[in-house]
């Protein structure tokens, strides 16, 4: 028999704020009422400030992440389009496989997963096509199944170098919300989100932020949708409405935790997804264990992906963490299954949080076999979170 708390660990859907479960707690309403709008249309706007854009239009579909990309690629290019992707991970994978089944030509950059996007590697492509056949670049900003947070600045001056016109597609659905993402600056075209992660509601709403520029490509794009239509959202969101049902519910539990975000602060909840991160790193590592990223600079703020020692099968550390200790971590994705665990740390989430997961994490680990040394962990994260981590450094400067 279960008593105490369920721990969610994964990294999405993420803990839900007892403030935003009570904001969905309502009766269902007429999507068609005349002050439907007072609803739905500040949305557009809170989501707006999340992506850090002035000048993007905001949707938001009935459905996940997975409906927002098809909505991206299938209103903003043509069949047999080219466009330039890599694989590091399941994620990334997955949008690959999308694109070539919607009927593009994938030209695929292959990385080890635990590496990010070869940034020199889509630079050298894209400064060779001198005939503009790349029609766009997708990037995973951070694969979800690995721990790693690519460069997305860093594949907008490669375009810009090369005076390339490709549209820059963005997979943010584990960083928007969490970690630094800046849809004008960075001059991201199509920003894909979903609201179960850093959004902290249920799964139900894709959410795309899409420029001025793949907005024109929209007019004229031919590839086959219905659903997805961007023309017929924007007419119909002008004043608050959709097209067709809309996640009531959902929407009240979108301004419950835009609200949130917004008294917190934008930079000090990315600040906090850092600050958290960091520590549940330093309590693997204490552990004596290694992170799928390959190195720190790649490090996710939202998910840690954790190796464990060639003779325990991860699939027994996760088994035991939801059997025994009421705890629910990630699995390993696809040629990472049984060979890694993963703490999801975004989101509503806080210093105690993060130690539950480590502490269960040891627990669990000794009873898939391995040797612990108990404590380590939580104890290298508290140092963190107290700042006693710092504190021979801080002594030193003092002297």
């Amino acid at each position: 028999m279960r008593t105490g708390q369920t721990h969610l660990f994964v990294p999405g859907p993420t803990n839900i704020p007892e403030r935003v479960r009570q904001a969905m707690n309502v009766p269902m309403q007429d999507m068609r009422a005349p002050d439907f709008g007072e609803l739905t249309l500040d949305l557009f706007d809170g989501l707006k400030r999340v992506l850090r854009t002035e000048r993007a239009r905001v949707f938001m579909f009935p459905g996940s992440g997975t409906g927002a990309w098809e909505a991206a690629i299938t209103n903003t290019l043509d069949p047999g389009d080219r466009v330039l992707m890599a694989r590091h991970g399941q994620f990334s994978t997955l949008w690959a496989q999308m694109a070539e089944r919607l009927g593009l030509e994938v030209e695929v950059v292959d990385a080890p997963w635990g590496a990010g996007v070869p940034v020199k590697e889509f630079a050298r492509r894209l400064g060779a096509d001198r005939e503009g056949r790349i029609k766009a670049v997708f990037v995973t900003h951070n694969e979800t199944a690995t721990g790693v947070t690519s460069d997305v600045a860093a594949v907008r001056r490669a375009l810009d170098e090369c005076f390339h016109d490709a549209l820059l597609f963005v997979d943010g659905v584990s960083s928007i919300g969490s970690i630094d993402f800046r849809m004008d600056d960075w001059g991201v075209d199509l920003a894909v989100t979903g609201s179960q992660k850093g959004l902290m509601l249920p799964a139900g709403l894709g959410i795309l932020g899409v420029s001025e520029k793949a907005m024109a490509a929209s007019e004229t794009a031919t590839m086959r949708r219905a659903y997805f239509e961007f023309a017929d959202m924007v007419k119909m969101n002008a004043g608050g409405y959709f097209p067709y049902t809309p996640p009531t519910q959902l929407f009240h539990g979108l301004r419950a935790s835009l609200d949130l975000i917004f008294e917190e602060g934008l930079d000090a909840v990315i600040a906090r997804h850092r600050r958290l991160a960091e520590g549940v790193r330093r309590g693997v590592q204490a552990m004596g264990l290694e992170l799928v990223a390959e190195h720190p600079s790649l490090y996710s703020n939202t998910v840690s992906a954790i190796r464990v020692p060639p003779e325990i099968d991860a699939r027994e550390v996760i088994g035991a963490a939801y059997s025994r200790y009421n705890t629910s971590f990630g699995s390993g994705l696809a040629r990472l299954d049984g060979r890694v665990f993963r703490i999801g740390h975004l989101g509503d989430l806080n210093e105690g949080m993060c130690l539950t997961a480590l502490s269960v994490a040891e627990m669990a680990l000794a009873e898939a076999g391995m040797q612990v040394d108990f404590g380590r962990g939580p104890a290298a994260a508290m140092s963190w979170f107290t700042g006693a981590a710092e504190a021979p450094e801080l002594r030193v400067a003092a002297e």
